[in-house]
C-alpha cells in the first residue's frame, strides 16, 4: 500500500468518524471523497452537542437561570475558540451565521444600506471573479441591480488561475468592494491575495474573501490576510451544519448598519426607533444557533489539537498523489491546475464524453462518493465549455488507499460504458 509521510496518523483519526466505519451496496466499504461539500464529524463533536441538548440546553443571554447561564457561557466559549482560530484580534469582531452564504449576504446588504464612504450606488463598482461560488456572485448580483452600481470581475487562464493582467484596470478608483475565494470549491486554486488586497488598499476598496475551502484546511490568520472581512462555514471543518461565521474589522462593524432586525440585536425599542446593541450581537438577531455554535467550537478544538500546519500538509501531500494518479486515467482532463502547487485539496475532471451524473452513479455503486454538477460555480464550466465535473474532494482522514480505490472505480466507470 503507497504511504506517505508519516504527517498524520490517519488510521487514529478514523477511528474519531463513525461514519468512517460504514458500508453500502453489499458491503462495499465507504470510500468518502465529497469534503468539499460537507466533510465528516468526529465523535468528539458529536458527544459535545449531545451534551449540549442533554445537560445545557437553554436560550442564551438574558436568563438568569442556571441552564440560560451555562448556554451563554459555552456559546460565548465558542466565540472565543474560532477568534483564536483565525487569530481575531478581538472576539467581538466574531460574528456566527447560519453559513458563509449568509456571511456573504450580510457585507453585500450592509454596503447597500451603509453611508458614506462605504456605501455602494449607482457611481461605484464591485469586483468579484469567474470562479466564485454562486454565494459570492448572486448576493453583488443583487446589489448591482439594487442600487446600480458596475459589477467587474476576474476572468480565468486556461489553466484554472486567476488572470491578473488587467488588475489596475479591473480594480479602479471606483470600486467600493473586491470579494473573492481564497481556495476555489470547484477548480482548488488558491487564489494569491497578496496581491488583490494590495491593489485594493491602493484605491481605498474594502475586501471580503471567502475562506470556506480555507478554513478546514490550512492554518486561517485573518490579520495576516489583512482582509477587511473574512467568511467561512462550519460544516466543512469538523462542525454541524447551520452554523456559519464572518469576521470583521471591529471599526467596521460598529460603523455599518444591522442586516436583520429582532431580539438580541437591539439597545433600545420605542414604537417610534431603535437603537442596536454593538457588535457583534447588533448582527445575530433572534435565538442564534446556539447547539451549532458550541459544536463549531468543539470543532476547531478538535482541528487544533492535531494542527492545522500539520493537516495541510497532509492533504498537500493526498493531493499530489491524487493528481498523479488521476492523470494515469486514460480520457480523463483535470479541469484547473494539473499540479499540486497553489491548490487545495478538490480536484474536478471529466472523463471523456461521459457525463458527469454516469460517473458519479457508477462511483457510487463501489461504495465511492464524489460530487457531481456544475458545484455551484457554473460560470468556471462555461468559461472551459463543459456542461460539469466530477469532484474528488479530500480532508485530514483521507488515505492514498482511497486515491486508488477512486482510479480503480474510474477504470470501472470506462469499462461499463464501453
Amino acid at each position: 500500500m503507497t504511504q506517505l509521510p508519516g504527517l498524520l496518523d490517519t488510521e487514529a483519526i478514523r477511528k474519531d468518524f463513525p461514519i468512517l466505519e460504514r458500508t453500502l451496496h453489499d458491503g462495499k466499504k465507504l470510500v468518502y471523497l465529497d469534503n468539499a461539500a460537507t466533510s465528516q464529524t468526529p465523535r468528539q463533536v458529536i458527544d459535545v452537542i449531545s451534551e449540549y441538548y442533554e445537560q445545557h440546553n437553554a436560550n442564551v443571554h438574558r436568563g438568569v437561570h442556571v441552564l440560560a447561564e451555562e448556554a451563554t457561557a459555552l456559546y460565548e466559549g465558542a466565540r472565543d475558540k474560532v477568534a483564536a482560530f483565525i487569530n481575531a484580534p478581538s472576539r467581538d469582531e466574531v460574528i456566527f451565521t447560519k453559513n458563509a452564504s449568509e456571511s456573504l449576504n450580510l457585507v453585500a446588504n450592509m454596503l447597500g444600506w451603509a453611508d458614506e464612504p462605504y456605501r455602494v450606488d449607482h457611481e461605484t463598482e464591485i469586483v468579484i471573479t469567474e470562479m466564485e461560488h454562486h454565494s459570492n456572485i448572486v448576493p453583488w448580483q443583487l446589489l448591482s441591480q439594487r442600487t446600480g452600481a458596475k459589477l467587474k470581475w476576474f476572468g480565468l487562464t486556461d489553466d484554472g488561475r486567476l488572470d491578473l493582467s488587467n488588475i489596475d484596470e479591473v480594480i479602479t478608483e471606483k470600486t467600493k468592494i473586491v470579494s473573492f475565494v481564497l481556495v476555489s470549491n470547484i477548480l482548488g486554486t488558491v487564489n494569491p491575495v497578496e496581491a488583490i488586497v494590495r491593489r485594493a488598499q491602493e484605491v481605498g476598496a474594502l475586501v471580503l474573501i471567502d475562506a470556506s475551502q480555507a478554513a478546514p484546511h490550512m492554518p486561517l490568520d485573518v490579520q495576516a490576510l489583512q482582509a477587511d472581512f473574512v467568511a467561512f462555514t462550519g460544516h466543512k471543518m469538523c462542525g454541524p451544519t447551520g452554523i456559519g461565521v464572518l469576521w470583521g474589522r471591529q471599526e467596521l462593524l460598529e460603523d455599518l448598519p444591522p442586516f436583520l432586525g429582532g431580539g438580541e440585536m437591539i439597545e433600545t425599542v420605542s414604537m417610534h426607533s431603535s437603537t442596536y446593541a454593538p457588535a457583534p450581537h447588533k448582527f445575530e438577531a433572534g435565538t442564534p444557533p446556539i447547539a451549532q455554535a458550541v459544536g463549531l467550537g468543539a470543532a476547531v478544538d478538535y482541528l487544533t489539537a492535531i494542527g492545522m500546519d500539520k493537516i495541510e500538509q497532509h492533504e498537500h501531500a493526498i493531493t499530489e498523489y491524487a493528481v498523479k494518479r488521476l492523470l494515469e486515467v486514460p480520457d480523463l482532463k483535470i479541469i484547473g491546475p494539473s499540479t499540486a502547487e497553489d491548490r487545495g485539496a478538490a480536484i474536478s475532471f471529466t472523463l471523456g464524453d461521459i457525463h458527469p451524473h454516469d460517473v458519479g452513479q457508477v462511483l457510487d455503486e463501489q461504495g465511492i462518493a464524489v460530487r457531481v454538477g456544475h458545484h455551484c460555480a457554473r460560470p468556471v464550466c462555461l468559461r472551459y465549455g463543459i456542461p460539469a465535473t466530477t469532484r474528488a474532494s479530500f480532508y485530514l482522514y483521507s488515505t492514498p488507499g482511497e486515491i486508488d480505490a477512486l482510479v480503480d472505480g474510474l477504470e470501472h466507470v470506462r469499462n461499463f460504458f464501453g
